[in-house]
């Protein structure tokens, strides 16, 4: 145990645990990132503090300025502590069908929050389109572009793929997660591949996305929908070029809120859906490699985010999850 010198100081260096009822599933050992350990309790702080420490080195980002992003939440939440830490404004843009607890978060951290309409990305009204205005007009504001700057994947390359590396001791067979941006599985594919280019690295999508046919058959395609939140690409971003995915996996809300359901009551872990589509993924490629084999998913988010949406058996009963 030792003291971190400052509070940036706690993103990253998130715990790795082996889950017991998916590795008995699987015949494999699964192991879960427990991103909810960051400050913001999500994944996204670690693009967070690689975007504004990015802007901050290229000189774009100056005292006293202001950080406009577009997300599903808690990239802005992770915004909205590392400019709070670091003394800038942030404007988050946000579909207004995301959590209650997302924008609750968002407002008690001081970020001003703009809610629009979900739209399609082809749509001007889109929530990244108008992010990218706000900060286009907003004197002394960056504009985040977590999706297309890749800033978002080095902190994956240079973070959490050295650290699941280290953490399982260079002993790993395949890592998969789900697609938002593609910094997360982009640059954990390519640190592990740069250490050991035999691991596989699997797509986990959810239904409702393009990438699977996108990497199964080489076109964007979409099947379905689901209601997990921050996962699900309708295309290739600049974060996902050169991703390197060797497999993908098709993943339904009804088997990811099965793994959800699972880890809270045997495991006392309460994740978000996007946690259970990844550790569904993890479970089939862990099916896949064989008995006695490693792999690693990321365990996106905290579950008491969605206690309004996922945790609640009206809202789920309503989607069709009960």
């Amino acid at each position: 145990m030792h003291i971190i010198p400052d509070t940036l100081g706690l993103i990253g260096n998130t715990p790795l645990v082996r889950l017991k009822g998916p590795s008995a599933e699987s015949g494999a050992e699964i192991f879960g990132k427990c991103e909810f350990a960051n400050p913001g309790a999500s994944v996204k702080d670690r693009a967070a503090l690689g975007i504004v420490e990015d802007a901050e080195a290229r000189g774009v980002l100056k005292p006293g300025g202001t950080i406009v992003e577009g997300t599903a939440g808690n990239t802005g939440i992770g915004l909205a502590l590392v400019g709070n830490a670091k003394g800038y404004r942030t404007i988050i843009v946000m579909p207004e069908t995301q959590s209650r607890e997302k924008m609750d978060t968002l407002r008690a951290l001081g970020a001003e929050l703009v809610l629009v309409p979900a739209a399609p990305y082809s749509s001007a009204c889109h929530f990244v389109h108008t992010s990218r205005r706000i900060a286009e007009e907003t004197e002394g504001a960056i504009w985040a572009n977590q999706f297309d700057n890749i800033a978002n994947r080095r902190a994956h390359i240079t973070g959490t793929a050295e650290e699941i590396w280290a953490q399982m001791d260079g002993r790993i067979d395949g890592f998969t997660c789900a697609a938002g941006t593609g910094g997360t599985i982009a640059g954990v594919g390519l640190g592990l591949k740069a250490r050991d280019e035999s691991v596989t690295i699997a797509l986990t999508d959810p239904h409702g996305a393009a990438l699977y046919e996108y990497y199964a058959h080489g076109e964007l395609k979409s099947e379905g929908s689901s209601v997990a939140e921050g996962i699900g690409q309708g295309r290739i971003t600049a974060n996902l070029e050169g991703a390197p995915i060797d497999t993908q996996f098709r993943i339904s809300d009804q088997e990811g809120w099965y793994w959800v359901r699972r880890l809270l009551d045997e495991e006392g872990l309460c994740l978000g859906l996007s946690s259970g589509i990844n550790v569904a993924g993890a479970v089939r490629l862990g099916q896949r490699l064989g008995a006695g084999t490693r792999v690693a998913t990321i365990l996106c988010d905290t579950g008491f985010r969605y206690l309004s949406t996922l945790h609640d058996p009206a809202w789920r009963e309503a989607k069709g999850l009960a």
